[in-house]
């Protein structure tokens, strides 16, 4: 079937989005427009694409009919020399209309939280769960990412014990989801006088933020505390209680077994602003906990580690004698140790993004 046929319809689709997006009724309903606007831009790139491919492929036959038809040898050289331009151009513009018709994952778009411990390696992890989160924040800083973070616990010689912060820019969570899972370090600890390369890990969880229409929360039943935040700030943090915490009971939907939760949040000296970033939080990570068997149906899926969002998976190795990173879910390896911990991680990103692609397509009839 042509590509073309694939995408018969999608205008009418479109044309349908654009007026309900409009309607004061739509607009009023908030979930229903999230997900309205959501599809609306969808549609788009798809329909944006295919004139692109439209307009590529009759430049194309018009090329091919100056060739055959016309006479005179300068023209047919030029129709030649622009067929040989145009026609490489067609797989891959087939090949990008094919994946922008995959099924979008509905959290692509989404803002995260991040979340980063210290695993095995004692204060040496603590100091590589450090140097990730600053690998992320020059990577935030390239891509035009902004974060702030919501708590941490520093580490005794440095780095963090544990660190969360939010993350928000434009597909956020499609562009980071490939980072959760256990990162491994082999190095020589600055804490060790015997120079041996020791093994440490620590792990990243990414969990796309939750709009408060998708999460269910009794705010009656949450149990809230104040206390004064640590660190450094002046008079302020020693002497006004900004820092919050809360405590909510999750009853599981699946296995009906209750959960305490526990958040802290010290993010700024405005106590009513940390309630608010702390109840973004509890949404959050009720809405990951719900979606889980979500996340675990993939999982199944999957022939790959992807994405599956198995957080206990060693997903890739830093190796400091020999400045290489191995990323173990795709074999990828590269030599660019210390630009990676620059913040100069899309290389990685977009393999682990193609071979998804790859893998959806395989499954997919397109």
């Amino acid at each position: 079937m042509d590509i073309l046929d694939k995408i018969a319809g999608l205008e009418a689709k479109f044309h349908e989005v654009s007026l309900f997006i409009t309607d004061p009724a739509v607009i009023a309903d908030q979930a229903r427009f999230v997900r309205l606007n959501r599809e609306y831009h969808e549609l788009e790139r798809i329909l944006s694409a295919a004139q692109r491919y439209r307009t590529l492929r009759g430049n194309l036959d018009e090329a091919r009919q100056l060739l055959y038809s016309e006479q005179d040898a300068e023209l047919k050289e030029m129709a030649r020399a622009e067929i040989a331009e145009l026609e490489p151009q067609l797989p891959a513009m087939e090949e990008e209309i094919k994946i922008l018709l995959l099924p979008q994952d509905p959290e692509d778009g989404k803002n995260v939280v991040m979340e980063i411990r210290g695993g095995t390696g004692g204060d040496e992890a603590a100091l590589f769960a450090g140097d990730l989160f600053r690998m992320y924040t020059k990577y935030f800083e390239l891509h035009g990412f902004k974060y702030t973070v919501s708590s941490f616990s520093e580490g005794a010689v440095g780095g963090f014990k544990e660190i969360i912060f939010n993350v928000t820019g434009q597909n956020v969570y499609g562009t980071l989801k490939y980072e959760s899972g256990v990162h491994r370090v082999q190095r020589v600890p600055v804490t060790e006088t015997q120079g041996r390369v020791h093994t440490s890990a620590a792990t990243v969880a990414v969990l796309p933020e939750a709009d408060e229409f998708e999460v269910h929360i009794n705010e009656g039943e949450i149990k809230w505390e104040t206390f004064r935040s640590g660190g450094a700030g002046g008079q302020n943090v020693n002497k006004v209680e900004s820092g919050v915490r809360l405590r909510y009971n999750w009853r599981n939907p699946n296995t009906n077994e209750v959960q305490e939760i526990l958040i802290e949040c010290t993010e700024t000296r405005d106590q009513p602003k940390n309630k608010e970033r702390a109840l973004a939080r509890l949404r959050t990570q009720i809405y990951d906990k719900e979606h889980q068997k979500y996340i675990d149906d993939i999982a199944a899926r999957r022939k790959t580690m992807v994405s599956t969002g198995d957080r206990s998976a060693k997903i890739r190795t830093y190796n400091y004698p020999q400045g290489r990173i191995t990323d173990h879910r795709i074999g990828y390896t590269v030599y660019n140790l210390a630009a990676f911990m620059d913040g100069d991680i899309q290389g990685v990103i977009d393999a682990l993004t193609v071979a998804e692609n790859a893998e959806r397509l395989k499954e997919s009839e397109l």
